[in-house]
């Protein structure tokens, strides 16, 4: 295919030159775009696996008098965290209910603080980490309102709930990109047109030289597909190379960013296979866009 003689001088036309790296700056635009999409993707399912289900309660310090010894305070706060754990543990739904040491809490407090050492000497809550039994349902606010006319101070936090508003806020965002996707698609249409139509122009009579002899519109439009086929794959191989250190990098400094606070998410081979297909792609449109550009010209010039 990409050997094949052509009868027309293509490879001297001028937009030969600049077509290969407008389609390089398009394709490397979509695979920043779709990467971005397939990441999000992977980052909700991962949160909803892990999230969803899950609970945590909170037992907030009580204020106490000087009088009350270290000791004594201690000793209450085991005693309100264990009446919370014995009440979660006798609820139907709850598969699990397990409180959280202080070893475990100075590690979730650590990329935001910083050092531990400064959380040592705060009034730190008992955190409770509730797993429900797969396929139930419970109602947080019952569940709550039980635990605070039990054990004052307790409230409970539900993750479903800014999971759902983090997920709807990250599938805007693929939306976008989705869009993004579509308008660098269109863009490279519109590109392919103008050059095909240009080459019509400028090879207008050798084009008519060649209907003289007996060759179709077919033919012509043939010579411009494989031309675009071969220029668009080109291109498209420049786009990803630029691409995927790109990728890389910007991976490099999000596995680097302190506090924690990006997911480590890595991109499976199917996500790969993606956006190593995106080459192709853009070379398939821009031979579909050339061959139709063609017989549609050609049908209005002949």
């Amino acid at each position: 295919m990409f050997g094949h003689r052509s009868d027309l001088p293509l490879d001297k036309d001028p937009l030969s030159r600049f077509l290969p790296w407008l389609i390089a700056f398009m394709v490397y635009l979509a695979v920043l775009a779709l990467a971005g999409a397939l990441v999000l993707n992977a980052v909700i399912v991962r949160w909803d696996r892990g999230v969803t289900g899950t609970l945590t309660v909170q037992i907030a310090p009580l204020e106490r008098p000087p009088s009350v010894s270290a000791a004594d305070a201690r000793a209450d706060e085991e005693r309100r965290q264990k009446a919370v754990l014995d009440l979660l543990r006798s609820v139907p739904e709850v598969a699990r209910a397990e409180a959280l040491d202080d070893q475990r809490l100075m590690a979730l407090l650590e990329p935001w603080l910083g050092t531990t050492e400064v959380a040592e000497d705060l009034p730190l809550p008992g955190l409770v980490d509730v797993e429900l039994k797969p396929g139930t349902s419970l109602d947080a606010a019952a569940l709550g309102a039980r635990l605070a006319k039990a054990v004052p101070g307790t409230s409970i936090d539900d993750h479903k709930i800014w999971l759902e508003r983090l997920v709807r806020l990250i599938r805007m965002v693929e939306a976008v990109a989705s869009v993004v996707l579509m308008f660098i698609g269109l863009a490279t249409v519109g590109t392919v047109v103008f050059a095909t139509r240009t080459g019509l122009a400028v090879h207008q009579e050798a084009i008519e030289v060649l209907h003289l002899i007996g060759a179709q519109d077919s033919y012509v439009a043939q010579q411009f597909a494989r031309r675009a086929l071969v220029l668009g794959l080109r291109g498209g191989l420049v786009g990803l190379v630029l691409a995927v250190p790109t990728l890389f990098g910007i991976s490099y400094l999000a596995a680097h960013l302190e506090a924690g606070l990006l997911p480590d998410v890595d991109m499976g081979p199917a996500h790969w296979l993606a956006l190593i297909s995106m080459p192709l792609a853009a070379a398939l449109i821009a031979m579909v866009t050339a061959r139709m550009t063609v017989m549609r010209t050609l049908a209005r010039m002949l």
